[in-house]
């Protein structure tokens, strides 16, 4: 690939990326610690990820437990859960947090799927704008007369196919995880 488009290559690595832990946190049915990992809990003051304050395992399919490091910690952990937009209510017993996920209803999985495609949308705009950026980038270099124009042509065509490639990434992504909400 040509140096000057590795640049438009990099930012739509970051783009599918961005996309991969979006879709991480968006909840099937099973219980994945992902859709913790946006949570932060005021340890003394500062805002500390969930990770970092106690341990986190999934002893059932529907369920997650939190071991805070710090048992005076179970409030402050119990009250970011609580503020943050998963939906579920965290119960303790003194040493730890329980997540238990209900199963989801049929509406609740289309309303999933459609929060994924939006998601994916935003995704190929993303990639479409960053190929955008790129050919304006080759429009200035052909006019400065920088590089010949059978060189611009064949990196146009270049930078397309890798639009082309991160898109069907997107696509492949989105119904992975659209496949995996759906399912009951």
């Amino acid at each position: 690939m040509n140096e000057r488009l590795q640049v438009y290559e990099e930012k739509m690595k970051k783009t599918m990326a961005s996309l991969d832990s979006e879709l991480m946190t968006i909840r099937a049915g099973r219980a994945n610690p992902n859709i913790l990992n946006k949570i932060m809990v005021d340890y003394y003051g500062t805002p500390t990820p969930l990770q970092q304050v106690g341990n986190i395992s999934v002893p059932e399919a529907r369920m997650i437990v939190i071991q805070p490091w710090e048992r005076k910690m179970i409030k402050a952990i119990e009250k970011a859960i609580n503020m943050s937009d998963i939906g579920i209510n965290p119960t303790n017993d003194g040493q730890v947090i329980r997540l238990v996920f209900p199963e989801l209803t049929e509406d609740r999985r289309k309303e999933l799927a459609k929060d994924v495609k939006k998601k994916g949308e935003q995704a190929k705009v993303a990639v479409r704008n960053i190929r955008r950026d790129g050919n304006d980038a080759l429009k200035k270099l052909k006019k400065s007369s920088e590089i010949s124009e059978d060189e611009i042509k064949d990196m146009e065509t270049e930078l397309q196919k890798t639009t082309d490639k991160y898109i069907k990434e997107v696509d492949k992504a989105v119904e992975a995880k659209s496949k995996e909400v759906m399912t009951v």
